[in-house]
């Protein structure tokens, strides 16, 4: 389709391809789908111009620019903030744990939607933005790893728990923050295929492509929830964000 001088368009303009096709074609996102989430969300220039539709008609060789909107210090905040307007909760003025902290991404967003405090621990060291360390709400907590939390090392009971976690299962990270969460606190948890199949599941690439196997794991950690804790699954949502190297992750809202 191509615009006419009345603003309107024509269609079957010859040569012209999907906007999402062209994007995935030259390789300048790894997915389709991926593609079109950016460009609904106005992440994509094309000639100058902002475009917005996933099958806008463009010329093959149209010059395309990928705008970076880094709201968050990491794509890990994106992930939760759509998790959070998904399952409708809101963190301001909450007790916050950050399990899985990393660059700081998950806590980043919990601080710009109101937490009161952030507990941000990780196994790792030197991970954590140093924006987000200096933080006056959060409590930097390294060092720690989660599967062996207590509640002594956090010293109060918290509102809401969110887990980004990797080179590990959520159920040898889920157990410990029984004793954690408030009563009627709260958890998001992402979870992520190519740490739950195993090695023997998991294919050179590090990259889990069957949706059957994906579901199978998705499944499995619902069951686990649902068995071993005292919570269930209220909601669960594909994040809208791939992780990495292009694997397709899911979250979890628990209560």
């Amino acid at each position: 389709m191509r615009e006419n001088k009345n603003g309107g368009r024509s269609e079957n303009a010859a040569g012209r391809e999907r906007l999402d096709k062209v994007i995935k074609k030259r390789g300048l996102i790894r997915s389709r789908s991926r593609a079109q989430r950016m460009i609904a969300a106005g992440r994509i220039k094309v000639e100058g111009r902002i475009l917005t539709r996933p099958g806008h008609p463009i010329d093959p060789e149209a010059e395309i620019e990928i705008l970076s909107f880094e709201q968050y210090v990491s794509q890990g905040g994106d992930k939760l903030a759509a998790a959070l307007e998904q399952f409708r909760i809101d963190p301001s003025g909450q007790i916050c744990l950050d399990v899985g902290a990393s660059t700081g991404g998950f806590t980043d967003c919990l601080l710009q939607h109101g937490a009161a405090k952030v507990y941000a621990i990780d196994v790792g060291h030197d991970q954590l933005n140093s924006r987000i360390r200096r933080h006056p709400k959060v409590v930097v907590r390294e060092g720690l790893n989660a599967r062996y939390l207590e509640p002594q090392d956090i010293g109060e009971p918290v509102d809401l728990i969110v887990i980004d976690v990797s080179f590990i299962s959520l159920k040898l990270i889920l157990p410990p923050l029984v004793e954690i969460l408030a009563p009627k606190g709260t958890i998001v948890a992402l979870v992520k295929p190519q740490f739950e199949v195993g090695r023997d599941g998991l294919p050179d690439d590090g990259v889990v492509k069957e949706e059957s196997l994906r579901q199978a794991v998705l499944s499995d950690i619902q069951a686990f929830i649902e068995a071993e804790t005292p919570w269930h699954i209220v909601h669960q949502m594909q994040s809208p964000v791939e992780g990495s190297k292009g694997n397709i992750e899911f979250l979890l809202h628990c209560s």
